[in-house]
């Protein structure tokens, strides 16, 4: 009797050893692959979205519902895209992530930062073009003005109010240029070169403000001197005005000089 005591206790702390351990079992199992998933999204990752060019209104919606969040962590001024868009992201495009993980963003600021208005006065007009493109200003209309001072720029305007170097101006402003013309206000009476030597005739046209244009050679109808001014156009005369800075075209009696070897 005891014996069978013995045997039926011993088999009963077995089933419930069994019992005990089927039932620890199935809480381990419960625990690691239903309720440690569930909150932790154990073994779940996401494909990272394009958001690049979206606003920060749209943002929300798109990734709440992606199970992502995102943070603004910079603002720059970027032209010709909308205020409060993502100029970039971080993690990249196609990286893979946890479950609301969140995505660094910088956005494009509503207002241009302001900066100081860069020395054009002076330069050539290729010159500030490229000096205006470093501090991403937009070169805008030229107006060429009679200057003696050809090609040079000689004021800068934005919004139509002149502005001097080291006045601050919004990133991205439209910078209008005066530019001198190379020709002068000033009437001169066209000098008269018929019968000069052509060096002569050179010294008289840059004393005085003038410009040698074509210089023709041909020969001499009534035996000049090689070198001698047979005519000019403009043509002297009384009443005759040029503008500084214009030219003067010659004939010149003789063949064409030999440019010298270099």
């Amino acid at each position: 009797m005891s014996k069978l005591l013995k045997a039926q206790t011993a088999g009963d702390l077995f089933k419930h050893l069994a019992i005990m351990l089927a039932i620890v079992l199935l809480l381990m199992f419960l625990f690691f692959f239903v309720y440690l998933p569930s909150t932790t999204n154990h073994g779940e990752t996401i494909t990272v979205p394009k958001i690049t060019g979206m606003s920060v209104e749209e943002l929300e919606d798109f990734l709440g519902d992606k199970d992502l969040n995102f943070y603004v962590n910079d603002s720059t001024y970027q032209q010709g895209m909308a205020p409060f868009t993502v100029i970039t992201q971080d993690p990249k495009p196609g990286e893979k992530v946890k479950q609301g993980r969140k995505i660094y963003v910088s956005i494009n600021m509503k207002n241009p930062p302001l900066i100081k208005m860069p020395k054009l006065i002076g330069g050539s007009v290729q010159n500030a073009e490229m000096i205006l493109k470093s501090y991403d200003l937009n070169l805008g209309e030229i107006k060429y003005v009679p200057d003696l001072a050809q090609n040079s720029v000689l004021r800068q305007y934005v919004n139509g109010r002149e502005i001097q170097p080291g006045d601050p101006v919004a990133k991205g402003s439209r910078v209008d240029l005066e530019v001198g013309d190379g020709l002068g206000n000033t009437q001169l009476e066209v000098p008269s070169l018929v019968g000069m030597p052509i060096d002569e005739a050179t010294m008289v046209v840059t004393g005085q403000g003038l410009k040698i244009g074509a210089v023709i050679y041909m020969g001499a109808p009534n035996g000049e001197a090689d070198g001698t001014v047979l005519k000019q156009r403009p043509v002297a005369g009384e009443g005759a005005m040029i503008r500084a800075g214009e030219l003067i075209d010659l004939w010149v009696a003789g063949p064409q000089p030999v440019a010298p070897v270099q």
